[in-house]
């Protein structure tokens, strides 16, 4: 009989964690690492994402070093899996989690500012999977798991974000279609889609409170923001072998927004 708590475990996985330095995408590095997994954080902002791998290294007891990395650039991005694949000779996890947001209304957004958002949260997200994608495939196993959200299945109000919004769609999407693709290869895709979220980042705009505040609670059944150590139990489920039959799935962490 299958030991369900012994396929949660990741001792001796490799994880690349973009976007991993802060926020959401260094708690789920911390839960992987609590089950077992060696952590690559890779981030745009070098020294804090020495510090966090650091941090995780000491307090787990793992493999964990930071990469500096552009996930816009290909060539960057390109290194990143090179350097990862020397190291430790595979991927076998990769949480695709770089992203940002732009509040503008779309009538007035610069087409500028659109292409930021969209080159990040989409096209980033895209060269990340294909690059790692390509040496899961020759492996024959790996799991990918891509940071959406909540605002990829609905429309935030009162802040205008259409950019944002289109961008976690199109994230949703593609994780579908390459689930669709890679599945004959031996590949898992899937999607976490948070709600709102108390982070480093948000956290003056909850302790403050006010009018937008009480709306996003109070469409939230659960009435609070999330914690990012709540994403842990979903990203070691989705990286181990307990999610063997997840294939192309969105996972809502919203505190019931999206079920109203």
């Amino acid at each position: 009989m299958t030991n369900v708590m012994e396929q949660f475990k990741l001792d001796g996985r490799v994880v690349i964690v973009t976007g991993g330095a802060m926020g959401l995408g260094k708690a789920m590095a911390q839960a992987l690492a609590q089950a077992g997994a060696n952590i690559v954080i890779a981030d745009i902002n070098l020294p804090i994402a020495q510090k966090t791998a650091h941090h995780i290294s000491e307090a787990e007891q793992v493999t964990a070093y930071a990469i500096e990395v552009d996930v816009t650039e290909p060539q960057a991005v390109e290194n990143m899996a090179h350097s990862v694949v020397k190291e430790f000779g595979k991927i076998d996890i990769l949480v695709n989690n770089a992203g940002m947001t732009i509040n503008e209304k779309a009538e007035d957004m610069s087409y500028e500012s659109w292409k930021k958002v969209m080159d990040l949260n989409l096209n980033g997200i895209f060269l990340v999977a294909q690059t790692v994608g390509r040496v899961m495939i020759k492996q024959g196993f790996g799991s990918i798991i891509n940071t959406s959200s909540m605002s990829g299945l609905i429309a935030n109000k009162p802040q205008e974000q259409c950019s944002y919004n289109a961008s976690k769609a199109g994230v949703i999407m593609l994780t579908k279609s390459l689930a669709m693709e890679w599945s004959k290869y031996g590949l898992k895709v899937n999607t976490i889609a948070p709600g709102y979220m108390k982070t480093e980042l948000t956290r003056p705009f909850f302790d403050e409170g006010g009018e937008m505040i009480d709306d996003w609670m109070g469409f939230t059944p659960m009435g609070r923001p999330g914690a990012p150590h709540e994403l842990g139990g979903i990203v070691v489920y989705l990286a181990s072998d307990a999610s063997s039959y997840a294939q192309g799935s969105v996972f809502t962490i919203d505190g019931g927004y999206t079920a109203l």
